[in-house]
């Protein structure tokens, strides 16, 4: 069972340990690259911010974004802000994340997201929990997959192979942790190959993070992942 009000505590501390981080980054250093393509840190961090908001609307039963432009111009038009004004807006906007998150209100309800996707409210917590771990992550500041809370790489694990579950472009799999604890994914659900590897690679390579070189693959090759 989905415990909303744990998941909002977890962002709050992941938030804290995101904002601790950045402070010791530097104007110079903001404008670098971070490790996700195109962006730099500056990047990350303005999307972090609209997304905090952008998950109020969410909770409010507005649309998420306007639309994917006007998102994609918001991330744009805040990325060259100076450190501390990235700072106080990722600080505002997640308590004004908080603040949405302890209304009253039905948690089992079904909310809208980006693209027509689903979910319940009640996992909208996690799913932001997943956005500042993710990407703080994303910055290259130190904080590495091996570094996030156990809880969330199991549960986030399980997010995502749940996420895979069913979809065409992808073989059957099953995926296998290091203590054995196994996940089915894909296509179908007997599974004809299993990959498995510590929590970190495999939790990476379902992420986009990383290859998948480090994992291990019984019964074919490591497939490709569709996009997320």
């Amino acid at each position: 069972m989905i415990d909303h009000a744990h998941d909002l505590e977890s962002v709050r501390g992941a938030t804290e340990r995101l904002l601790t981080a950045a402070a010791a980054m530097n104007n110079a250093s903001v404008t670098e690259s971070s490790r996700l393509p195109g962006w730099s840190r500056g990047h990350v961090l303005a999307h972090l911010s609209r997304n905090a908001d952008a998950l109020v609307n969410v909770l409010h039963g507005r649309p998420m974004y306007p639309s994917a432009d006007a998102r994609d111009a918001d991330i744009e038009r805040d990325a060259p802000r100076p450190l501390d004004v990235q700072e106080a807006d990722l600080r505002d906007s997640a308590a004004r994340f908080q603040e949405a998150g302890a209304e009253p209100a039905d948690w089992s309800r079904t909310v809208e997201l980006r693209n027509g996707v689903t979910d319940s409210a009640s996992r909208v917590p996690f799913r932001r929990w997943a956005e500042v771990e993710l990407h703080h992550v994303d910055l290259g500041i130190g904080y590495e997959l091996e570094d996030l809370p156990e809880q969330f790489t199991q549960r986030e694990i399980d997010f995502l192979a749940e996420r895979f579950r069913g979809h065409p472009g992808l073989p059957a799999l099953l995926i296998e942790e290091d203590d054995g604890r196994r996940s089915p994914t894909g296509h179908h659900e007997e599974a004809a190959l299993v990959v498995s590897g510590r929590r970190a690679d495999l939790l990476g390579w379902l992420a986009g993070r990383r290859d998948g070189t480090l994992l291990r693959v019984h019964g074919g090759t490591l497939p490709s992942l569709p996009p997320l």
